[in-house]
């Protein structure tokens, strides 16, 4: 349903952008110079503007107001904007992450409430919940190993091997007596 709405909208838009384009394009073709005379000179005889800026300035530019990135910080962390930043203010951007750890909320902040993650784990792991773990139940606590994609490339033949490429027919055996040989 999403990709059904995604390529309505984008249908919409690129509709859109042709028609304003469509549009942008007639107005420049109608507003266009006429063609020039045959002689290639100008159809009339004004001279063109001229002006003499020896010596004149323009009007000077806009100063822009200098905030610095300190500043910047300053004012995220000043909310009462009272020009001093308390502990509270301080604190408050860390105070959710505080919260999503402290499980019980006592506002007390335990080893195993910050290694959650870790307890989580020893806990999953803990089968007899006897509060250690044996061998096979440390075995479960094993990372997964990482996806790795396949590789989908031709291997790259050997100098000297003939036909080793994807397709290709498997060399030919040796001919011999291997029925015999206990190595095999």
């Amino acid at each position: 349903m999403n990709r059904i709405v995604l390529g309505a909208v984008f249908a919409l838009l690129l509709a859109g952008a042709g028609l304003f384009w469509w549009q942008g394009r007639a107005a420049t073709e109608s507003g266009a110079p006429p063609p020039s005379v045959a002689g290639g000179e100008a159809a009339s005889d004004e001279p063109l503007p001229y002006a003499d800026a020896n010596g004149l300035r323009g009007a000077a530019p806009p100063e822009a107001d200098a905030v610095t990135r300190e500043q910047r910080r300053f004012d995220r962390l000043d909310r009462n904007r009272d020009g001093r930043i308390t502990a509270n203010e301080m604190l408050a951007p860390r105070a959710a992450a505080f919260r999503k750890l402290d499980v019980d909320h006592n506002n007390l902040l335990t080893f195993q409430e910050w290694a959650v993650r870790t307890a989580n784990r020893f806990s999953g792991a803990d089968g007899n919940r006897d509060g250690a773990l044996t061998r096979e139940e440390f075995a479960t606590t094993r990372p997964k190993p990482g996806k790795h994609p396949a590789c989908r490339c031709t291997p790259l033949p050997r100098p000297g091997a003939r036909g080793q490429g994807r397709g290709a027919p498997p060399p030919p055996e040796e001919s011999g007596s291997d029925e015999g040989d206990p190595e095999l």
